[in-house]
């Protein structure tokens, strides 16, 4: 959706990694009515009727998307040709073109072609393609890492003498990013509550810029609930192994381009090995989310029983402010628990002051879980006896 040029934006940014109340509850979501744990009806649910419905074919789900969308080294003219089922990693840093009539007709604008690896590449745009479709995006931008694809969003977005408004929880390099380095460019900057008003942010028509690393694109579509573009750091969920940096922005077809053309000048591309890994990554991605879903359900039910917990932060506990919002916006509460320790906790976390900690809403005895795909009776055990040596 294209919008009216205008002397400020505003972003939002909601994906801290250093946050506690508001993170959780902005983030991750929940089903209407959650049993034991989370359930996808078209996984988990067994009396499901699998007969199909007459006449209205169904559109391929998250789980088929992530395994099939973007094969075939990208479409159209500058699709390359294989008849691999595995995407192969193209390594060649450079392309060639046919004859000089292709060369031309490409710096017209009327071939697509892939030209050096710091604009395109077949492999990425695979990644890209892929993403997209889980999105539901006209176009996406792989970078080098999620800090990369805030700054190029930024820089392409904001407009010199602009405003950012974002979430005073959200990522701390990204908050010193706007306050500290985008202030020098003559852009201010505001960070608000997410319990502020937010009716009176949206009468300015702003950018939304929405980051949802920890919900991942199985357990919210932000483009769908009004975001202009989503960004996600891959090295966590999308990725999911723990071996590999990378960053995404989605959105429209022209919001992107505007964001590519600084990301082509401020470098940050992404590797064709690490976009491979991240394509092998995404296969198996709304499986790991759900169980992660699962297992952090569990946790935070179990854990806010506890005589040693004294506040549980999870938006699929009914107990949550956020779990109402959560309800309503997503399809999973998200594998990160936040837990209150009833004990004395300050070695717990450093690097960071106490008035900062303070801001964020961090106490000293604050924990945060990022619960995995290990079984969950083997995390019991284990974060148990740990609270049974307090």
């Amino acid at each position: 959706m294209d919008r009216p040029r205008r002397s400020s934006a505003a972003v939002q940014l909601v994906a801290g990694v250093d946050a506690a109340d508001d993170m959780f509850g902005s983030l991750a979501g929940c089903p209407p009515r959650p049993l034991e744990y989370p359930v996808v009806p078209d996984l988990d649910d067994y009396d499901v009727d699998d007969a199909p419905v007459a006449g209205r074919p169904a559109p391929a789900s998250d789980k088929t998307l992530a395994v099939h969308a973007g094969e075939k080294l990208g479409s159209g003219a500058a699709a390359a040709e294989t008849d691999s089922i595995a995407t192969p990693i193209v390594g060649g840093t450079t392309h060639w073109f046919r004859d000089s009539a292709d060369l031309i007709a490409f710096r017209e604008g009327r071939r697509r072609n892939f030209e050096y690896g710091r604009y395109g590449n077949p492999t990425v745009k695979v990644l890209e393609e892929k993403i997209s479709a889980l999105e539901r995006a006209e176009a996406t931008l792989v970078t080098s890492s999620g800090m990369n694809a805030i700054v190029a969003t930024l820089l392409a977005l904001v407009p010199p003498g602009g405003h950012v408004v974002a979430t005073a929880d959200c990522y701390s390099e990204a908050r010193a990013f706007i306050r500290d380095k985008l202030s020098n460019m003559g852009i201010t900057s505001t960070f608000v509550d997410l319990d502020d008003d937010m009716e009176a942010l949206e009468a300015w028509n702003p950018f939304l810029m929405r980051a949802s690393t920890l919900a991942s694109p199985i357990n919210q579509k932000p483009l769908a609930l009004g975001a202009d573009v989503v960004l996600h750091s891959a090295t966590k969920y999308i990725a999911g192994h723990h071996d590999v940096i990378a960053g995404c922005v989605s959105g429209s077809e022209a919001l992107v381009s505007r964001i590519r053309a600084w990301h082509h000048d401020l470098g940050g591309a992404i590797s064709p090995n690490a976009a491979y890994m991240i394509i092998r990554g995404l296969k198996t991605l709304a499986l790991r989310v759900q169980a992660q879903n699962r297992t952090a359900l569990r946790m935070a039910r179990l854990l806010e029983k506890h005589p040693k917990i004294e506040r549980v932060y999870y938006p699929g506990l009914e107990s949550s402010p956020w779990h109402g919002v959560a309800t309503r916006q997503m399809a999973g509460a998200g594998g990160v628990v936040g837990l209150e320790v009833a004990s004395d906790m300050r070695a717990a976390m450093r690097g960071k002051c106490d008035e900062e900690k303070a801001k964020n809403g961090i106490k000293d005895n604050f924990v945060r879980f990022s619960f995995g795909i290990e079984k969950f009776e083997d995390l019991r055990d284990d974060i148990l006896q740990a609270l049974g040596k307090i």
